[in-house]
């Protein structure tokens, strides 16, 4: 069985990796900052953005995939996967903006996050409840 869907979100999830590294090499560069952020706030943040999606990332892309390999429909997939995408976009720019403080993005950001994991994980249970039976 293809699972098309959740390599759709797993593959956008991917990029969004190298994209914030990215950030934080181009910040590297910039203030010729080898390891770590010297106290440089811009670089720790966007160091934190890229980590706190490496924090997330696998078991929300984990629980998609089962999810999908159980058999939830394409479209509660769908709309699991783009909550992760706009979920993780809020929460990078709420954490850029609000300098690691808060900020209306990144607290959406973060909410839609776990929610996202917490439905899923909802929705995994359900189905080993219900094979059980």
């Amino acid at each position: 069985m293809p699972v098309a869907i959740s390599g759709l979100y797993i593959s956008i999830t991917a990029i969004l990796v190298v994209m914030f590294a990215m950030r934080v090499v181009k910040l590297r560069r910039k203030h010729k900052i080898g390891i770590g952020s010297s106290d440089n706030k811009e670089l720790r943040i966007a160091g934190r953005v890229h980590a706190n999606l490496i924090e997330n990332a696998p078991i929300a892309m984990a629980l998609l995939l089962v999810a999908e390999l159980n058999g939830l429909t394409p479209l509660a997939l769908h709309l699991l996967g783009i909550m992760w995408v706009i979920g993780r976009v809020l929460h990078a720019i709420g954490l850029t903006k609000g300098q690691g403080g808060y900020h209306i993005g990144r607290f959406w950001g973060g909410l839609l996050s776990w929610l996202m994991i917490l439905i899923l994980a909802g929705i995994n249970l359900g189905y080993f409840v219900y094979s059980q039976i």
